[in-house]
């Protein structure tokens, strides 16, 4: 009789269930930068109109938009790497990223146009080069993870150091490039933040290297079968998501807690401001949302003790459209609407903590169904619902401010008060109903059938 030599999976260690994330932490105080002072540093230091500036944005935002389903692409249908199919980008671009990422924010000649065509070139090539390993990363919760309880506690794990580094740029992003400013000049303060701030990311990844090694199979000769499962062609990549109904669901019911994350944070300033009359609130309002989105998503890793991932995301989706909807009945008292928001904030936490392991679950389906590990790419889609939002942003917050005749500089009264918080709270609760109908109705993987898919998938190894 052959002997079994099929070994236990191997489990999480300490480092990984404590520390996985402290790269998306890294990578959320570099991309902050962005997000917060690309628009300042263009029209400000960077001296371009407005016109101009606004272009600079749109380009290279489409651009990056267009792009974001190819990352995957790139990490299932290349050969795997030295260190791994996923692992080896962790160290072979993120070192890369500091140096094109600085050039984003630094205008070199006087002639606008061109100066302009130098940072759209920066600015996208530097996405590109930071989104693979970006993906790379997203993707080990579902190669280190070999359960759903592993795959929920990374999930968990990344998504707390990830909302820490959020709560960390609120307090070093802008001081850190004024002292930089104070050794290489104000022109530059943005860039040298940028590129110090790029640093840290690239050794946050590679603290995710060396606490995964030993995680991935590695896809030399002695692992031929590895390598021509992990391999996939881009007909076999479309055919993971189009013949893979529960991916399809979850992209559009994880547009839920985009709209919750962008459109909330683009309108809050509004609220408080123009609604509220006090712009004064947004600093216990930051620092308040903040501190319940990083409880949410520490809390999943002892959730997943009792419920599986698709049972959490919904019971978030849930409360959060509870929370969100209580907002815009109780709009008048600021204090009340800081509170119910840090409550919104805290299940968003917990989804952003859960979902990436119910992406990993599509994994496993797709496996089982197609006999092809796409990993990367379907990893990589959570990249799409993401854009999606960013745009429902400009989108949603234009359209409230247009019906309650917002005029800047003037306070809003009587119904438009109310009418402020459609934005701000009942939209994104809209939202989160109908992604919690989808994954209840349509979402079917359950702990126990990915289980089975597993088992079965390792049966055929």
């Amino acid at each position: 009789m052959a002997k079994n030599t099929k070994q236990e999976p191997k489990r999480l260690s300490s480092a990984l269930r404590n520390f996985f994330g402290v790269g998306d932490a890294g990578f959320v105080l570099m991309s902050n930068i962005e997000t917060f002072y690309f628009m300042d540093f263009l029209t400000g230091l960077g001296g371009f109109t407005p016109v101009i500036a606004g272009l600079i944005n749109s380009v290279f935002s489409t651009v990056d938009a267009c792009l974001s389903w190819i990352y995957g692409g790139i990490l299932n249908g290349t050969k795997a790497k030295k260190w791994g199919r996923y692992r080896s980008w962790l160290i072979l671009t993120p070192w890369i990223v500091p140096f094109l990422f600085a050039f984003q924010f630094i205008r070199i000649s006087e002639n606008e146009m061109l100066s302009a065509v130098i940072i759209i070139a920066a600015a996208i090539i530097s996405h590109v080069v930071w989104n693979i390993g970006y993906v790379a990363n997203a993707t080990l919760v579902s190669v280190v993870g070999k359960t759903p309880e592993d795959k929920a506690t990374l999930s968990s794990s990344r998504a707390t150091w990830n909302n820490i580094g959020g709560l960390l740029f609120s307090y070093m992003g802008l001081p850190l490039a004024n002292l930089l400013a104070g050794i290489i000049g104000e022109q530059n303060k943005f860039a040298a933040a940028a590129f110090c701030l790029g640093i840290l990311m690239a050794l946050g990844y590679f603290a995710h290297f060396k606490m995964t090694d030993g995680y991935e199979e590695i896809e030399d000769a002695s692992h031929a079968k590895a390598a021509q499962t992990n391999k996939t062609s881009i007909p076999e990549m479309f055919r993971s998501l189009f013949q893979n109904p529960q991916l399809l669901i979850l992209m559009i019911a994880d547009l839920a807690k985009w709209c919750v994350k962008f459109v909330t944070a683009a309108s809050a300033a509004y609220y408080f401001r123009d609604a509220m009359g006090n712009i004064g609130y947004m600093t216990a309002y930051t620092l308040s949302i903040a501190i319940g989105a990083i409880i949410g998503a520490y809390v999943v890793r002892f959730l997943v003790q009792k419920f599986d991932a698709r049972t959490i995301t919904i019971g978030a989706y849930i409360g959060m459209t509870v929370f969100l909807f209580l907002i815009y009945i109780f709009y008048s008292n600021a204090y009340a609407v800081i509170a119910l928001m840090t409550i919104a904030q805290f299940f968003y936490g917990m989804a952003f903590a859960s979902s990436p392991a119910l992406y990993a679950d599509t994994v496993v389906y797709a496996t089982w169904k197609t006999g092809k590990n796409a990993a990367g790419w379907i990893m990589g889609l959570q990249n799409l619902p993401l854009k999606v939002g960013v745009f429902l942003r400009g989108v949603i917050v234009a359209a409230c401010l247009s019906a309650v005749g917002w005029q800047s500089g003037a306070v809003l009264e009587g119904a438009a008060r109310q009418g402020m918080t459609v934005a701000f709270a009942l939209v994104p609760a809209i939202f989160c109903a109908a992604g919690a109908l989808l994954l209840i109705f349509g979402y079917r993987l359950t702990k126990e059938r990915v289980a089975q898919y597993q088992s079965e998938i390792d049966a055929r190894a």
